[in-house]
């Protein structure tokens, strides 16, 4: 089953993410008391999400133990393949979000986990930015499930 393994926020750029149990989401904004929520919000900016999956062959590959949540997505997930999602339109628990672009990594992302490989090793496997189409909560657990 395809489901929210872990959640992140944070307030302010260039901030730790911190790990929450849910989150309350409003179509076209973003996630409330996320340092991307805007009344007039880039779709390229509202959710994000990782496979947890790319990121345990990440770890496993170079000896780490790098947090799910450090890799600065808003979502982990876990039985579902990102890259396939795009165009797409997904329910994750009660919401419904459309796949709009893979996430690249960058080199902030490098910088923060201090390792000079994330740009290489995830150029395919960043995550997938969503733009959110209906107001709801997201929490830990929900499952997600491709609905076109």
């Amino acid at each position: 089953m395809s489901q929210v393994l872990k959640i992140g926020i944070t307030r302010s750029n260039n901030k730790k993410i911190e790990e929450i149990n849910s989150i309350e989401v409003l179509a076209n904004k973003g996630i409330v008391g996320d340092r991307h929520f805007d009344d007039y919000n880039d779709p390229y900016c509202q959710l994000s999400l990782i496979e947890s999956e790319n990121i345990d062959y990440y770890n496993t590959k170079f000896g780490l133990n790098i947090p799910y949540i450090d890799f600065r997505r808003n979502i982990i997930t876990k039985g579902v393949r990102l890259n396939d999602l795009v165009g797409k339109k997904l329910l994750i628990g009660n919401v419904k979000v459309e796949g709009i672009d893979l996430c690249r990594p960058c080199r902030h992302l490098t910088e923060m986990l201090n390792q000079d490989n994330i740009l290489k090793e995830f150029l395919r496997r960043g995550g997938l930015r969503c733009q959110i189409l209906s107001s709801s909560n997201i929490s830990v657990g929900d499952k997600i499930s491709i609905i076109d």
